[in-house]
């Protein structure tokens, strides 16, 4: 059977982010990751101007709490459709494109995506921490307890490090283009209240200063541990104009696997993101390129892995990000300011769904000091599990 050419999408333009929420970023939280969670998903709802009696989808990204509790305590009696995007860090990113799908083939009409996490209070052997119902039993976590772990590879800047040394080695790539990463998204932390590392500005001497964790990853290019939660609601487009804010419409979007999925050390190119794959796919439905986007909100659980994005997103060439990212492109007043709130890098680790209220909060032109000028095209990417990625474009709805 001869394959025709691919049908146009139905979902570029059909669904828009309506309502955004997020807690404090804290080192110690006195509530549970489902309190959390509530939080931020009630006032996602509340600014959408909506009540949770109007939520009939509920997409909850992997391992923390389950959608049925957020519905239960929520109130939504409703519920039409779940999912949940098994990608790490990506899957904040890539539920929006499941969402997108739902409402585009009427399967659910208004849908939260919420994530939240205990990140610093319960991930350390403290006596006051609290238990987390995270539980690594994906494959590559498998991997990592029977062949990484005896060899001292137990946490992630040593996994990340077989493969970002890698990277700084073939294209001699120095360690200012990485600080160059921290040094931005500290300054645009110091323009968000809700910011964890408000307060503390950084230099490219601090940065260099900074101790090593295992090369080439210093503690500055770290992401900080926090305890969060953030939230959207989706709905239509047509709806989502009726409601309080300008609508921030979902342009397109993808997902992508590095390969093989679950091993690292044994991929024909360990610097071939799953990014690669998806960036394509994302830009040919939206009908837009890298260069149309006004600012990038990047996953950056590690600098060295912005770079390695910056490159999958075509925006530079293997290895020529160290170039890319020199005299303020990235920051605020720059060509492609990336992660205006501070990222996970200073603002707080939220999974990335931080990033995407950010992005919604740029394109309804409510960022504050951090405002990126008449921007109406954003970009925001999800990282995770060592190689998976996804990608949403995002453009302001006023038209």
């Amino acid at each position: 059977m001869t394959q025709g050419a691919p049908e146009a999408s139905p979902i570029p333009g059909r669904m828009a982010i309506a309502g955004i929420g997020e807690t404090g970023y804290l080192r110690g939280s006195d509530q549970s990751v489902l309190q959390m969670v509530l939080a931020a998903s009630m006032a996602a709802i509340t600014d959408a101007g909506l009540t949770p009696a109007d939520v009939d989808g509920i997409l909850p990204p992997p391992g923390f709490v389950a959608w049925d509790e957020i519905a239960a305590h929520l109130g939504v009696r409703n519920v039409r459709y779940t999912s949940t995007p098994q990608m790490g860090g990506a899957s904040p990113t890539a539920a929006l494109l499941t969402a997108a799908m739902a409402i585009s083939a009427g399967v659910a009409h208004t849908i939260l995506v919420p994530i939240g996490w205990n990140g610093y209070s319960a991930l350390r052997p403290r006596p006051d921490a609290r238990p987390s119902k995270r539980r690594f039993t994906a494959a590559f976590f498998e991997t990592v307890r029977n062949f990484y772990a005896p060899y001292g590879l137990r946490s992630a800047p040593w996994w990340y490090a077989l493969y970002l040394q890698r990277y700084v080695e073939l294209y001699g790539v120095p360690p200012e283009a990485a600080g160059a990463v921290a040094l931005a998204c500290r300054a645009h932390a110091q323009l968000n209240g809700k910011a964890l590392m408000r307060g503390r500005p950084l230099t490219m001497d601090d940065y260099l200063a900074s101790p090593y964790i295992t090369e080439p990853l210093r503690k500055l290019d770290c992401c900080v541990e926090t305890d969060c939660a953030a939230a959207v609601v989706v709905t239509s487009t047509e709806r989502a104009r009726d409601l309080p804010h300008v609508p921030v419409v979902y342009l397109g979007g993808a997902e992508g696997h590095a390969s093989p999925a679950d091993e690292l050390t044994n991929r024909p190119d360990m610097l071939r993101l799953g990014l690669y794959e998806a960036a394509p796919r994302a830009f040919a439905m939206a009908g837009v390129t890298a260069a149309d986007a006004d600012f990038l909100q990047i996953y950056d659980c590690f600098t060295h892995v912005v770079l390695l994005q910056l490159e999958a997103l075509g925006l530079a060439g293997p290895g020529g990000a160290a170039d890319f990212v020199k005299g303020g492109t990235i920051e605020l007043g720059g060509r492609y300011p990336v992660n205006t709130h501070g990222g996970l890098m200073s603002q707080g680790h939220c999974w990335g769904m931080n990033h995407v209220v950010e992005a919604a909060r740029q394109l309804r032109h409510e960022a504050g000091p951090a405002q990126v000028a008449d921007c109406s095209v954003g970009l925001v990417t999800g990282y995770g599990d060592l190689g998976d990625g996804s990608v949403a474009i995002l453009a302001r709805g006023d038209a």
